[in-house]
């Protein structure tokens, strides 16, 4: 059975200035399911993830061509609100980046934003998200102690926290273990594969392990192309295209 489409991108194309980092990409992102993009340092991939949030809105000499639609929407509609585009794509970054306050006040800035006044909703946002963030019971006690106290991965999982309290359509991650341990790596691995029933999970890494391990579908990207696109274990164990073999067995990249 097709999965129903979250994400669907059509010939899109991005230049820095006159350089041009993405060619001409066309994919479909399904519903309740993890997609990785892999390939080697500079081949687009996060260039790719932030389109998806209009992230590439605040770089100089950005121009974008194509179409990206999010649950039918066209994201560069005119008449689109930017924050509200923001509200429904969460993005969790390479560096964990909690805010400088409380661990509360971290996951309930989003809500805020957004209105919630009401101290008790405000509570049950806070204890939902970080439940869902698996952190619940390793801050429960501490709610108002700094985030920046926190370890790594517990800075990496409040950040996970933070943006799905707005509970939005599709949650974006851009190599968001690559600097962690293992055991941090695990477990945010295992948040993300508990994440998938709630929201559509895109994620960009250089670990292809991690792609073989979390995602379902996988994109490969080299120079701006999207080489191959497709399940994950199809892409692994068997590529249609030499360059992803090449890139998958190690001959480079």
């Amino acid at each position: 059975m097709l999965e129903p489409a979250m994400i669907e991108i059509e010939r899109l194309s991005l230049w820095y200035a006159d350089k041009r980092a993405l060619n001409d990409i066309s994919m479909t992102i399904p519903k309740q399911r993890i997609t990785a993009f892999i390939g080697p340092s500079g081949c687009g991939k996060s260039t790719l993830l932030r389109c998806l949030n209009r992230m590439n809105d605040l770089v100089d000499g950005v121009r974008i061509e194509g179409v990206i639609r999010i649950g039918g929407t066209d994201i560069h509609d005119a008449g689109l609100d930017v924050t509200e585009l923001r509200k429904r794509v969460g993005m969790v970054f390479q560096k964990s980046n909690p805010f400088p306050k409380s661990i509360f006040e971290n996951v309930a800035y989003g809500p805020r934003i957004l209105g919630v006044r009401s101290r008790a909703d405000l509570d049950g946002i806070v204890e939902r998200s970080l439940r869902a963030a698996a952190l619940w019971e390793e801050v429960s006690d501490r709610l108002h102690d700094t985030a920046l106290g926190l370890s790594g991965g517990q800075q990496q999982r409040l950040c996970i926290a933070r943006a799905i309290a707005v509970e939005p359509d599709v949650l974006l991650m851009d190599e968001p273990c690559s600097a962690l341990d293992p055991i941090a790596t695990a477990k945010i691995e295992e948040l993300m594969l508990e994440l998938r029933s709630s929201y559509t999970i895109v994620i960009v890494t250089h670990n292809m392990q991690q792609a073989a391990r979390v995602s379902d579908d996988t994109g490969f990207l080299l120079l701006g192309d999207l080489v191959e696109f497709g399940a994950t274990r199809g892409i692994f164990t068997n590529p249609g295209d030499k360059r992803t073999e090449d890139y998958i067995t190690g001959r480079f990249g």
